[in-house]
């Protein structure tokens, strides 16, 4: 400790007031500063007149510039070259760094340490969202350094212990990429037959039975929809199209066939967005949108909306029931689905889900794992405006779908389920070990610089 010398940061960072007045005629450079210490950068180049405030500051290459309204977000940098001469406003002040006391590699690691985002915290004042950086405050801030000699050696050994978390980072990420490939390949297994080829080995196909016998099954499901048709109790839909051999991306097992999902769903809608005025807090029913949808499951808890249940009685077409498949039809992005759980009750939806439901409740699991797969919603060419994708009710009806023997759909929805609590478990280690790293890190920012 002895080689380590008090300072104030007004010693290491001395404010530069270059003044400019803008003219019209000429162009000027204009920068911004990212948060979280992810530096200064060229923002744009803009003639004179179209600048409003005429009275700038001139910032310099190798300056520290940091912005008095964000700096406690980290909104702070050394100027590199590209932004040399480049104007800026009184909202971001400029220093000339003091090299008689220490560099600009010191300074720029100095000011990532968890110690000089807290200076920034306290020296700043106002109200929560517009809280300005007190400039005495924060240049009478006494800490230690240590000797200009000795900041290189401590930069080293904080630069390898940095790489070395970097790159168990770097690792994480690539753990993280396999994953969601492996992922992938599960449910691209699930839906072509390989994942339970031993169980059709264990149970052969019986012809008529709809537990391994998948076309039983369809001509069950279709003999039922056109009963309740019958019935009045399901409006008929239009014809629903062939599919042609070209269509059929690859082979299935024999117990299993290709159709299309309105053939196997007696129910597939979209939501509907009732006024403002119905939207009620805590009202007694809750009404899903699609941010609603996270990590493919149902979080009702964020942003959570109520209707009334008169509303919700009106908009019946768009009531959800535990075992429904929900599926946004509106994006980017889309194919963000969800299962609904058995412990929810009547819910409704706005227009940008859409509902699928087979009077099999046991086959919505397995649609739910198809529509996951996502291969099919990929290929549907989608309607939207510029910016935003939509798939209509009649693509959802015609999408492509491999249809197991009832039974070994139940043996694909057990393994899938198997197979991702164990991916689970490994997303949360790694999730785990990110944590680590990142608390790692700021210990050694810490142990550097205070």
């Amino acid at each position: 400790m002895s080689k380590w010398q008090k300072v104030k940061i007004s010693d290491l960072l001395i404010r530069s007031k270059i003044p400019i007045e803008i003219e019209d005629q000429k162009e000027y450079k204009r920068v911004t500063i990212r948060t979280k210490h992810q530096g200064v950068s060229l923002r744009d180049k803009e003639i004179g007149k179209k600048i409003g405030t005429k009275k700038q500051f001139i910032l310099k290459s190798g300056q520290f510039l940091m912005s008095k309204i964000d700096a406690r977000y980290g909104a702070f940098g050394i100027a590199g070259d590209d932004v040399d001469g480049a104007i800026i406003t009184g909202n971001f002040w400029a220093y000339d760094i003091n090299h008689s006391l220490t560099t600009v590699e010191w300074i720029n690691k100095y000011t990532n340490s968890p110690a000089f985002y807290d200076l920034c915290e306290r020296a700043s004042s106002g109200i929560t969202h517009r809280k300005y950086l007190n400039e005495q405050i924060f240049l009478n801030h006494d800490l230690f350094i240590p000797l200009i000699d000795e900041q290189s050696t401590i930069l080293f050994l904080n630069g390898q212990t940095t790489q070395l978390i970097n790159n168990f980072n770097e690792e994480l990420f690539n753990q993280e990429k396999y994953i969601d490939q492996l992922k992938q390949a599960i449910l691209q297994e699930a839906i072509s037959g390989q994942l339970t080829a031993e169980w059709r080995k264990q149970n052969p196909i019986q012809k008529g039975n709809p537990d391994t016998d998948a076309a039983a099954l369809l001509a069950k499901i279709k003999a039922e929809k056109e009963q309740l048709i019958a019935d009045g109790k399901l409006k008929k839909e239009k014809p629903i199209p062939e599919i042609s051999p070209d269509e059929i991306p690859f082979s299935l097992p024999d117990s299993w066939v290709w159709c299309r999902l309105g053939e196997i769903c007696d129910f597939i809608t979209k939501g509907t967005t009732p006024s403002s005025s119905e939207f009620k807090d805590g009202g007694e029913i809750p009404y899903l949108k699609v941010y609603n949808i996270v990590n493919q499951k149902i979080d009702f808890y964020y942003k959570p909306q109520f209707i009334e249940k008169t509303t919700h009685q009106r908009l019946s077409r768009s009531k959800v029931y535990p075992g429904d498949v929900l599926m946004n039809i509106v994006g980017p992005p889309l194919g963000k689905i969800a299962l609904v759980p058995d412990d929810f009750e009547e819910w409704n939806i706005n227009q940008a889900l859409a509902i699928f439901r087979c009077m099999k409740k046991s086959v919505n699991q397995y649609i739910y794992i198809f529509l996951n797969e996502g291969s099919e919603i990929k290929k549907i060419q989608t309607l939207g405006v510029v910016g935003q994708d939509n798939i209509s009710l009649a693509q959802c009806r015609n999408m492509l779908i491999p249809l197991p023997p009832l039974a070994e759909q139940k043996a694909i929805v057990e393994k899938v389920d198997y197979l991702m609590k164990i991916i689970d478990e490994l997303e949360s280690q790694i999730k785990h070990r990110k944590q680590l790293a990142e608390d790692l890190m700021q210990t050694v920012l810490r142990e550097a610089f205070e």
